[in-house]
């Protein structure tokens, strides 16, 4: 899959492209992101990369709605082919790059080199990609810890570690395991031992192993090329590592799809089952076509299961197409899998936006499958920014497509993901609820709320980080983070790291809220991130927030609370949080940011439906 077959192909690309230079440079960035989503090759993905730079010059243009990355890569063989993959690959999920890669054979040298390259670049990522053949003893492990500790130690930066290619020849065969000094063997029990490793020190792996046992060791290696030019990995698959490392990027800053939305007829099973009935559809044993359907369905059942949302957008008669999911014995995914389901005959766009409101996340967050070609490019054409992937004519490699293109990229796993779509089917209780309460007061009464906080901790880590990192609209700062940052919070004495649940009677909303308050010297407590789940809305959360943000103020001795608006082009629905919650807006500039004063010998205002409570 090294040619990004899920991608589709851009009939006027090179045209496009060569307007790029005409551009002004915020125009260009987002023509560039537009054209680094269609099927590119080794020389289309050069020739944007170039355009781009042409257009942009090497600093990130105007108006990113994502942070710029400053990279650099550490290596020991010949990385320069890679760049260009690098910056399309990060630009394909809106991330503007900067690389800096250390010079040949150097690594070692410019990170403890205080005056080095490296450390004027100061990077807030670092790639480490040292080859196999400098990897191949027994202290390999020892000294890529050390490599990683050295670089968090310098720059405070996210490490993400490239596992080396099984490059080298074997000496015996099935059994090389059994010849501990074979390089061969020594390859295989790094990369077995990577896995620990990164888990245990924070780090994120690249797994080019995985990715070279699948596709072919030929398709990612060229023993030429190493040979002549000390290329670890071949040119030809520049486009696909690239957009690898481009994902894990994404996923740092929380930009991983959120939503699988599935057409039904064809898609899910074999047939129409208006036409067919549900007892005529192909689907589950009986036939390779219905296996291979089922096997679809199981994917995405297990994507569900570890956090990813389902929903369903078919033109179908509602009734006839849940009948399906009903009646039908071979059915894997049942309805309680999907937590939106749209089955009607209106344009699928316009669906899209439906499941989108539903859901309440951003059209972006969307991945729309559909085996005709007609609505995969209308949504496109209509929906740029929701994602749809090429599928292939055999369902058999629907699941490998979905999972070959990255939308899902995760980091980690937080129980939050895993009761996702319960959590869901919640607010589908509640809105019906809420429908049928005579007013607001009663509804929120009925909900029987508890807001449940907890200072910053460690079991909390991941889903804190996440928050931070993936929540864009209500969202004050947009300030993103890191873990390690994240702990220096949970260490600091005058920092307030708060965590905070909401339970109800529908059940469990999970981690929904996080704010992070820091004491200045004129005792002040400064709020640097407050963020919420748009899931909880309305239900006052934001007033029990600040009733327990203020107590753990004045514990730390603050006067006043400080709180800052600085917007991100997608957090306008809370321009005015600060003054709705009572406070008092003392300064704003000609960009919309603002700076609000609350004084905590007040009160602090308004009374909530919700119990609280320390958890």
């Amino acid at each position: 899959m090294t040619e990004l077959s899920w991608l589709p192909e851009m009939p006027d690309l090179r045209v496009r492209m060569r307007a790029l230079a005409d551009l002004p440079p915020e125009a260009a960035w987002g023509e560039a992101v537009a054209l680094a989503g269609a099927r590119l090759d080794l020389l289309r993905t050069n020739q944007l990369d170039a355009a781009l730079r042409r257009a942009c010059g090497s600093g990130a243009p105007p108006g990113l709605a994502t942070r710029p990355v400053r990279l650099a890569i550490l290596g020991s063989s010949t990385l320069g082919h890679l760049h260009a993959g690098i910056r399309i690959g990060a630009a394909r999920r809106g991330i503007f790059v900067t690389i800096y890669e250390t010079a040949y054979g150097q690594y070692r040298q410019e990170l403890v080199d205080p005056v080095s390259g490296l450390h004027a670049f100061r990077p807030d990522t670092v790639l480490v990609a040292v080859d196999a053949h400098h990897l191949a003893s027994d202290d390999a492990a020892a000294a890529l810890a050390e490599t990683w500790r050295q670089a968090r130690a310098a720059f405070g930066c996210r490490v993400i570690q490239q596992t080396p290619l099984p490059v080298h020849p074997a000496l015996m065969g099935s059994n090389e395991h059994r010849l501990a000094a074979s390089p061969a063997a020594a390859i295989a029990r790094l990369n077995r031992d990577l896995r620990a490793m990164a888990e245990a020190e924070g780090v994120d792996l690249l797994a080019l192993d995985a990715w070279a046992a699948r596709d072919g060791l030929a398709r990612w290696h060229d023993p030429v090329l190493w040979h002549r030019a000390k290329q670890e990995v071949s040119p030809a698959v520049a486009p696909l590592h690239g957009d690898l490392v481009g994902r894990l990027l994404a996923a740092a800053q929380g930009r991983a799809a959120k939503c699988l939305v599935l057409d039904l007829d064809n898609t899910l099973w074999g047939g129409v089952v208006g036409d067919d009935g549900p007892a005529g559809l192909v689907l589950g044993q009986g036939s390779a076509a219905g296996e291979a359907f089922a096997a679809f369905q199981a994917y995405a059942r297990a994507l569900a299961r570890r956090g990813v949302i389902l929903a369903v957008c078919s033109k179908n008669d509602a009734a006839t197409a849940l009948a399906a999911f009903e009646t039908h014995p071979e059915m894997v995914l049942k309805r309680c899998d999907i937590a939106c389901f749209v089955a009607n005959w209106d344009d699928k766009p316009a669906n899209l936006r439906t499941i989108a409101r539903t859901l309440n996340i951003g059209l972006d967050a969307l991945v729309f499958v559909d085996d005709n070609p007609f609505e995969r490019n209308l949504v496109r054409q209509t929906l740029p920014m929701v994602t749809v992937p090429e599928l292939p004519d055999d369902p058999t490699h629907y699941a490998q497509t979905i999972a070959d293109a990255g939308y899902f990229e995760a980091l980690a796993i937080t129980e939050e993901d895993r009761a996702r779509t319960a959590q869901y089917q919640g607010n589908a209780a509640r809105a019906a609820a809420q429908e049928s309460a005579t007013d607001v007061p009663a509804y929120l009464r009925a909900l029987d709320m508890t807001l449940i906080w907890r200072r910053f901790d460690r079991a909390g880590l991941p889903r804190i980080v996440q928050l931070i990192n993936k929540t864009n609209q209500f969202n004050l700062t947009t300030r993103r983070t890191t873990e390690a940052e994240v702990q220096a919070a949970i260490d600091d004495p005058r920092a307030v790291g708060l965590q905070l649940r909401l339970t109800d009677r529908f059940g469990d909303n999970g981690v929904i809220a996080v704010v992070v308050g820091r004491l200045q010297d004129d005792e002040d407590l400064l709020i640097e991130t407050w963020l919420m789940s748009c899931r909880v809305l309305g239900r006052q959360v934001e007033q029990a927030t600040l009733a327990v943000l203020a107590q753990a103020a004045r514990r730390l001795g603050a006067r006043r609370l400080i709180g800052e608006y600085r917007p991100s082009g997608r957090n306008a629905m809370v321009q005015d949080h600060y003054a709705s919650l009572g406070f008092t807006v003392t300064a704003t500039d000609p960009g919309g940011a603002s700076r609000a004063v609350l004084a905590l010998a007040d009160d602090v205002p308004g009374t909530t439906c919700i119990a609280v409570r320390a958890g």
